[in-house]
């Protein structure tokens, strides 16, 4: 019979002839293992939720373009992925034992670890992130959405936000970054003055929680959510909600996975880089000021809403109040 064997140098198989030795089922696997040897793709995901979510719009694109092959995600939040169909395994970044031997060393693996980012396309703010996440992918982008997957205890958690009346889910405070010292920034948050006018004018119809970091103001009369939870729960909080009013932040990219259309405020970043256009985008109005952005590099504003930053003396030269007030009459 023929066994095969790999050469060293030319990492080709090669055959010879064993007279008089029996078939055995390793012998069989290894000379057929060029043939069988599993396909992988490595999509390293690297950041913040709210991008870990966004990048879940082009895993049946990347399934789609390799169907040979089974996609491995190594993330941030690795949480996000585990349900998902078209993922065989999942890792957390930086926990990855034996990783290299399983899925690198004499594989036939395809690995992307880009940085969208870092795109002409996103800096100038003229393509979207899931756009520029597809041009490094190479795949078409054809304005897909984010898509979250519970599991059967997972979509239980949606029944613990159940409340007498509707719930309007208003979210105040994005999530704690790095170096961000106080407890409101400017360029995603809501200033407390307009959250708290917001609340008023539909408190009477909807039960309104207000998702919030600690050590933030809260509003009165409200029902506030600031303690530790799981992603999963986060995400369930928006599923049970009956309207959303939320900022630029994980919960508007699990809201346009869950098909569920949201208010979403903008500032310091850009709808054009992170927002879908299911959502009713309010942007904010050209600065007035003549801010220096001493600090700014590739971007202008910072996530942490760096106080110097800031461009706007006032909550009317922010928004357009009579815009927000035509909005909110529609829920």
């Amino acid at each position: 019979m023929k066994v095969g064997y790999q050469t060293t140098v030319d990492k080709q198989y090669q055959s010879i002839q064993a007279d008089g030795l029996n078939a055995s089922p390793v012998l069989i696997s290894v000379a057929q293992k060029k043939d069988n040897m599993e396909k992988y793709i490595v999509w390293h995901i690297e950041g913040g939720l709210g991008k870990n979510v966004a990048a879940t719009a082009l895993l049946p694109s990347l399934a789609k373009k390799y169907k040979d092959r089974k996609i491995v995600v190594v993330a941030s939040y690795p949480e996000v992925f585990l349900n998902h169909p078209d993922v065989f395994r999942v890792y957390r970044v930086g926990m990855t034992a034996y990783f290299y031997e399983d899925f690198i060393l004499g594989k036939d693996t395809l690995v992307f670890r880009h940085e969208p980012y870092f795109q002409t396309g996103h800096i100038l703010k003229q393509k979207h992130l899931v756009e520029n996440w597809a041009d490094l992918l190479g795949v078409e982008y054809t304005k897909q959405l984010p898509d979250l997957h519970f599991n059967m205890i997972q979509k239980n958690f949606q029944y613990s936000w159940k409340r007498d009346k509707p719930v309007l889910l208003l979210q105040t405070n994005g999530g704690l970054f790095s170096g961000q010292q106080h407890g409101y920034s400017w360029t995603r948050d809501i200033p407390i003055e307009l959250a708290a006018d917001i609340a008023e004018k539909v408190s009477k119809k909807y039960h309104i929680i207000q998702l919030t970091r600690e050590n933030t103001p809260v509003l009165p009369g409200v029902e506030v959510v600031n303690f530790g939870m799981t992603n999963m729960e986060l995400f369930s909080l928006v599923a049970s909600s009956e309207k959303r009013i939320l900022i630029d932040s994980s919960l508007q990219h699990a809201a346009a996975a869950l098909r569920l259309p949201s208010i979403v405020f903008w500032i310091g970043t850009a709808a054009e880089n992170f927002g879908y256009e299911m959502h009713t985008n309010i942007k904010p109005l050209p600065p007035k000021g003549n801010t220096k952005l001493i600090d700014a590099y590739l971007f202008d504003a910072s996530f942490e809403g760096v106080p110097h930053e800031c461009p706007y003396s006032d909550i009317n030269e922010m928004f357009d109040l009579n815009k927000i007030d035509k909005v909110l009459k529609t829920l």
